[in-house]
């Protein structure tokens, strides 16, 4: 196990952009981005210094975590929109949100096996390309499913347009 950061002292209940970033593995850049965007929140010292609350880090963590395995922006900022500003936010917050994404998740983690198992056969896209394809897509018959590849695709589950 990898020993804590010493410039981040364990005890600070405030921490500075670069000891958030240092301690989060994320850049100031993306953390001023974050903010910018209402996922985290600071406060501005009397120089104008942003401080952020230790439990930022949590709220940091969750964020990169979500956006890795594809949750859009908007739905993480809606759910952190749902945890408290005035206190910090507790297990039983957490768990309420982890509930709430329990179904997204489980999509998400079938729209990832099946891409993981059938990325290498046809995925209903209507390239008729492979050969498998006009085997298990003759005439492009999943076109009349909708658009996109309909074989990977988890109902429920629909992709960013961006």
């Amino acid at each position: 196990m990898e020993a804590p950061n010493p410039a981040v002292p364990w005890d600070r209940d405030e921490l500075t952009v670069g000891d958030l970033a240092a301690r989060s593995g994320v850049s100031v850049s993306a953390l001023h981005f974050y903010e910018r965007k209402g996922l985290i929140a600071s406060r501005r010292t009397s120089g104008n210094q942003r401080r952020y609350r230790r439990e930022t880090l949590r709220r940091v963590a969750f964020i990169r975590v979500s956006q890795r395995v594809g949750i859009p922006l908007a739905d993480i900022g809606a759910a952190l929109g749902t945890l408290p500003g005035d206190r910090t936010p507790t297990a039983k917050d957490w768990r309420r949100i982890s509930q709430a994404w329990h179904d997204d998740l489980d999509a998400r983690i079938e729209q990832l096996s099946r891409l993981r198992d059938h990325l290498t056969d046809c995925i209903g896209c209507g390239c008729l390309s492979l050969r498998r394809c006009t085997l298990t897509n003759p005439h492009d018959e999943l076109a009349e499913a909708g658009p996109g590849p309909r074989t990977l695709l988890v109902e429920g589950l629909e992709p960013d347009e961006t």
